[in-house]
């Protein structure tokens, strides 16, 4: 297995996938990563929703702007907050949360050979609403994103992203 420093620096965001399918242990090897993610409070206001029928994955793929690869991967997991877990000045944490697992999960899928991308669901009311509608989630579960899972059918190049010029050494 790759080392934590190389998953990172070498994951891209994979758009095509064969027709391979993603096993059961695979799925809960990235729901498990997904979970370790740090969270405020360690108040775990994800919920996690496994999309694997294809005609609910075309449908999202057909009104989710940026979200076609969807017809193709073997697997979705809509990543949503439960709006209920943090209130008051921290109402809006589980975007945090979320993210973080959100991020885990994708560089788990990286470290053990599977593609992966997020679509973004929130903050746009009618992305949030359509996904509501097609997955049955209730007024406190929002999603956040839709990750595209799968095997790749294509290997593109990792870009290095590193800027020095975006760092600012702050010195009084």
């Amino acid at each position: 297995m790759k080392d934590t420093l190389t998953i990172i620096k070498e994951r891209v965001s994979i758009r095509a996938y064969t027709t391979e399918p993603v096993t059961d242990e695979d799925v809960e090897t990235l729901l498990r990563a997904a979970m370790a993610a740090p969270s405020s409070k360690n108040k775990q206001p994800w919920f996690f929703v496994l999309v694997t029928q294809a005609e609910v994955r075309e449908e999202l793929a057909s009104e989710l702007p940026y979200a076609g690869m969807l017809r193709s991967a073997p697997v979705a997991i809509v990543v949503c907050g439960d709006t209920r877990v943090h209130t008051g000045y921290s109402a809006l944490n589980w975007v945090m949360d979320c993210s973080a697992a959100t991020e885990n999960l994708l560089l788990a899928a990286q470290a053990i050979d599977l593609g992966a991308v997020w679509t973004g669901v929130y903050p746009y009311l009618d992305r949030i609403q359509f996904v509501r509608r097609i997955l049955q989630l209730p007024t406190h579960i929002v999603p956040l994103n839709v990750v595209a899972i799968g095997h790749p059918a294509t290997h593109p190049p990792h870009i290095d992203k590193w800027d020095p010029m975006k760092v600012m050494n702050f010195k009084r």
